[in-house]
């Protein structure tokens, strides 16, 4: 089965709204438009940012023009990669588009990345020119002199310049001579930036192995910016919130089509996200699951701190809410198993019974905890990773969140999928973008399959890359003379043409019985449970699974306790503690036993209690995916010695 996506009439009409991008022939050519147009309204603000700054689109549009003729002036030219080093503000997207103006590559990474992978990227796009953030990135570089004289130029974006390099005023001013026809026109006045030319080189997150260059032309993006509006469609001045590394290629495509819809863009961070939703009010924000994780159990933890009787009433309410819109589901079959039409009926019949206080409850609970969690305000939550925990996905349903979960990789741009506030399937990852097209191929035999049967997700559309940087024989791997990408994930595509996501192929873990079993889901299961902050099976070879743990500490000192296991607050020091373990992995067991379509060979065989993924310890990327070969690596002797007892 192959699927493809006619848009809907409401999305062509949006399309059609969106419809002044089909001009575009590149990226950097939406300034001038937007400028022209809405010159007056806030692009971007940066309150938390190192030097605050706030610019309107006449402002950027000026801004970029004057720094794309600066790094020309400095000799950067068509066809040179740029390596761009920094974290979110508006510096980087102005020396962003500046370069795309000039006919350069950026080759993008944030900051705090280990700098063995910055000096890797720097190497491996042969980058001559290098935007920094800072000084202190700068040395801990540590570049050699030949490596320095290969740069044409080192700007650094914040403070003051050190070891001679270019301030980011300084390289301002630089082009503060030339007239002002020359700073705002194409530098390429005769029009030869093509569209197929490359805008980016992003490199892969690297949850395995090295990371590998992915080159995006404009037109791959291009498609992004002109697609996406069949999902969102806001406003011009509508506030948007940017969370995400503005380098990783989710935010950067959501961060273009938003600022081409004339959205005001703040930039923030996950520490000051809270503040941030009810002050900026977003209607849309960027995100990934662990995010939303975090803010449900920021949700519970606020909960848990009022009277017994408030928390029965919201509990209660939230139960019913749940229950209220599940069943409003069924009866309109946005579910993964079809509903037949006599389950229909009867699911309209409980959703219509449970509506008075699901009405009562929206009127006067949720508002309230929309307000705290969002702003308010948020129409357009889109969640990447193409999958999302279903207890997470049913709490901000309840609540009324239509979180809006999409589907992509670095080298398609990144989406290729998403549900729909009008058709959101739970447990779906949406439906194909206009232009884009799924199969479901045998993950042995390449054979075609048909509806609802599981195999290799491959996705073929004008957002995917042309192949690897440099590197021929990783691109034979996974793109086809005929254009098709193999993403590597496992999935399966539904009657409509959604595409559901059941595993990652190299997540896949073999059981010494031959068994494969896909951790994603079962992990899902046990992460939902109050007593788990993290989780990740293991089991490669091995007779059964077992489950590397991050613990809520204070949740299961008071669980263990009513359990009749007596622990101190902090887990009394006695992470291998026995008894807690077994305790523990007897209810991980019960928790994958109520699973629907649970397998025999889906139990643990043991627990070990470890230290959390974070990004600062390296085992989460920067979009808080889990570095499995990392968190292995760690933790291989505790997974050595749960298999030898």
């Amino acid at each position: 089965m192959t699927a493809s996506w006619t848009p809907t009439a409401r999305e062509t009409t949006s399309l059609q709204r969106h419809g002044h991008t089909q001009s575009f022939t590149r990226v950097d050519s939406m300034w001038p438009w937007l400028a022209d147009r809405y010159g007056t309204i806030t692009a971007l603000d940066a309150p938390h940012a190192t030097h605050p700054e706030q610019f309107s689109f006449g402002e950027l549009a000026e801004r970029i023009a004057t720094a794309a003729a600066a790094f020309d002036a400095k000799g950067v030219r068509k066809g040179d990669v740029v390596a761009l080093f920094s974290e979110n503000s508006p510096r980087w997207l102005v020396a962003d588009q500046a370069l795309m103006r000039c006919g350069a590559a950026d080759a993008v990474r944030g900051a705090s990345a280990p700098v063995e992978e910055l000096r890797y990227i720097l190497e491996d796009s042969k980058a001559t020119a290098l935007v920094v953030q800072n000084a202190d990135l700068w040395r801990r570089l540590a570049l050699t002199p030949a490596q320095r004289t290969r740069l044409k130029v080192v700007v650094q974006l914040e403070g003051d310049p050190v070891d001679g390099l270019t301030g980011w005023d300084t390289l301002l001013s630089s082009a503060a001579g030339l007239s002002p026809v020359t700073r705002t026109q194409n530098l390429d006045g005769d029009g030869k930036i093509a569209a197929n030319q490359v805008a980016t080189i992003l490199y892969t997150s690297g949850t395995t192995g090295q990371p590998k260059g992915v080159p995006l032309t404009h037109a791959n993006l291009l498609h992004q910016i002109r697609s996406l509006a069949c999902v969102a469609y806001p406003k011009p001045g509508d506030p948007v919130l940017s969370v995400l590394p503005i380098w990783h290629a989710y935010e950067r495509s959501a961060s273009y089509f938003f600022l081409s819809c004339a959205c005001t863009q703040t930039y923030t961070t996950i520490k000051q996200l809270k503040k941030d939703l009810p002050r900026v009010q977003p209607i849309a924000m960027a995100t990934v699951p662990r995010l939303w994780e975090s803010v449900q159990a920021g949700f519970e933890d606020v909960v848990k701190t009022f009277p017994p009787s408030r928390q029965r009433l919201l509990r209660a309410a939230l139960s019913n809410s749940s229950a209220q819109r599940q069943a409003l589901r069924r009866a309109s079959n946005l579910m993964l198993e079809p509903v037949p039409w006599a389950g229909r009926f009867q699911a309209a019949g409980v959703a219509l019974l449970r509506w008075p206080l699901h009405a009562l409850a929206s009127a006067l609970l949720w508002p309230k905890v929309r307000r705290q969690l969002s702003g308010g305000q948020l129409a357009y939550p889109i969640s990447g990773g193409g999958a999302i925990a279903p207890h997470i996905d049913a709490f901000f349903e309840a609540v009324g969140i239509e979180l809006l979960v999409g589907y992509g990789l670095t080298e398609t741009s990144p989406v290729i999928s998403c549900r729909r506030p009008w058709h959101n399937i739970r447990g779906s990852s949406g439906l194909p973008l206009p232009g884009t097209e799924f199969r479901i191929v045998d993950p042995e035999s390449g054979t075609l399959l048909g509806c609802r049967q599981r195999g290799r997700v491959l996705v073929r559309g004008p957002q995917v890359m042309a192949g690897y940087w440099g590197k021929p024989d990783a691109t034979a791997k996974v793109l086809d003379a005929d254009g098709w990408f193999d993403t590597g994930d496992l999935g399966m595509l539904l009657a409509d043409g959604s595409v559901a996501l059941t595993g990652r192929a190299k997540d896949t873990i073999v059981l010494s019985s031959g068994e494969n079993i896909e951790p994603g889901p079962l992990e899902e299961v046990l992460v939902a449970s109050p007593l788990i902050e993290q989780v990740m099976l293991v089991g490669q070879d091995e007779r059964q699974l077992a489950a590397l743990i991050v613990p809520r500490a204070d949740v299961i000192v008071v669980w263990a306790g009513q359990q009749g296991l007596s622990l101190a607050n902090d887990l009394g020091g006695k992470p291998g503690d026995q008894a807690l373990l077994r305790l523990l992995m007897q209810e991980c067991n019960r928790l994958l036993k109520q699973r629907v379509g649970a397998r025999g060979d889906e139990r643990l065989a043991g627990v070990v209690l470890v230290d959390p993924f974070t990004i600062d310890n390296g085992l989460l990327t920067q979009t808080l995916k889990q570095r499995r070969d990392r968190i292995t690596a760690r933790d291989n002797t505790l997974i050595r010695g749960l298999y030898s007892r």
